[in-house]
């Protein structure tokens, strides 16, 4: 029997990823608890299990006494010297307690108490496993669809994946294996809750480490991503060493590297571009696929005017917005882009509006010219009527 104890706690301590002192633990308790039932919760009751041999030695502390009253409580002194010699009336004594005095309802309450602890023990343990694995990426399996989540299996743990954390259109199935980033891992009146993200902008950024070599060594560094999940991921980054170009190691030979991570999103779309601190050169390329023809900056009010060819346009501004609007949260610019004939329109009107006003101020040049001359002209004509009067007299 002692042995058969070892044994299963043995096997529970591997199965459940629990340390065979605390099952020993738990199981001491369990039996304590048990005990009490029968002895009442006031005798001071020691229960020790042997983790090799399983023997398990349980004494109560009893008073002794010329004659027992409560035998719960009380020994004799006859009783008490079989144990320890020399005691008398009054002393004290650990008496041993068989545990075949436990009957059915104090075993039961023991395998109660016994399985509840190593439920929590359990839960305990998987907190421990998972609560530093936050930011990681995991594998799991898909064991079921229950109240807007998928519930999935990390070994012995279980996962909650919210639907609205899925990819757009994505399903997925029973027994189905995925790969998910662990975006938080909390203690509940439940248990512990590992909430899972297949839309989180860093799943997208661990994939990355996971199949770059340069990415995981640190060689390439990913400055900042962003992420409209499932349609289209912008992210850019930077070289530590001048000799690795950090777009052409995320790329691979042949797209061989990005095309394991967009069949990971199901064809979701990433634009991967080189970071550099001058702004007007960073809005070009985070305004990818759409070809730039010209940017000018406001870096006080960091906004900036873009022009595109015509033919351009509708893929820089993307379909209801998309890319313009991941390119300004990517690069942190207000971002207006204008079509080149919208663009000539408004440098023929200024053209024109200058014109104008170049054309006023040389109206306004000949006026006073003209009025100058007419002054000059009566002016002369006083002067010569002068003259003939001085003469005349």
């Amino acid at each position: 029997m002692n042995r058969e104890l070892i044994h299963i706690i043995e096997q529970m301590s591997k199965e459940r990823g629990i340390p065979k002192e605390s099952i020993l633990d738990t199981l001491e308790s369990a039996l304590l608890s048990a005990v009490r039932k029968k002895y009442g919760l006031t005798a001071e009751i020691s229960i020790k299990i042997d983790n090799e041999s399983g023997e398990i030695a349980m004494t109560a502390l009893k008073t002794v006494v010329a004659k027992v009253a409560d035998p719960n409580e009380e020994i004799s002194v006859r009783e008490a010297s079989k144990i320890e010699t020399g005691k008398k009336a009054g002393d004290t004594v650990e008496a041993p307690i068989s545990i075949e005095n436990f009957g059915r309802i104090a075993a039961q309450t023991a395998k109660q108490v016994l399985f509840q602890r190593v439920r929590e023990a359990e839960k305990e343990a998987i907190f421990e496993e998972y609560k530093d694995k936050a930011g990681q990426i995991v594998s799991g399996v898909v064991i079921r669809r229950e109240k807007g989540s998928y519930y999935v299996a990390l070994g012995r743990a279980e996962a909650t994946l919210p639907i609205k954390s899925t990819l757009a259109g994505e399903t997925l199935k029973r027994s189905e294996t995925i790969r998910a980033y662990i975006e938080e891992v909390k203690v509940t009146s439940k248990g512990p809750v590992i909430l899972l993200s297949r839309t989180h902008p860093n799943f997208v950024a661990e994939l990355f480490k996971m199949e770059i070599p340069e990415i995981y060594e640190g060689l390439v560094t990913i400055r900042d991503i962003v992420r409209e999940a499932g349609d289209r991921t912008k992210l850019t980054v930077s070289s530590k060493n001048a000799m690795v170009d950090p777009v052409g190691a995320c790329v691979g030979m042949k797209g061989t590297r990005v095309q394991s991570i967009v069949r990971e999103l199901r064809g979701e779309r990433i634009d991967i571009i080189p970071w550099t601190d001058d702004p007007r050169v960073l809005i070009a390329k985070a305004l990818s696929p759409a070809a730039v023809e010209s940017i000018g900056i406001n870096e006080d009010e960091k906004s900036a005017m873009v022009v595109v060819n015509d033919q351009q346009l509708s893929i820089a501004i993307g379909k209801k917005g998309q890319n313009v609007r991941l390119a300004m949260k990517l690069t942190g610019w207000d971002i207006d882009i204008i079509s080149e004939t919208e663009y000539n329109k408004i440098r023929k009107g200024e053209i024109e509006s200058q014109l104008e006003e170049l054309q006023e101020e040389n109206n306004m040049d000949e006026e006073g010219a003209e009025a100058d001359e007419g002054q000059d002209e009566t002016g002369s004509q006083e002067e010569l009527a002068s003259e003939d009067e001085e003469q005349n007299q």
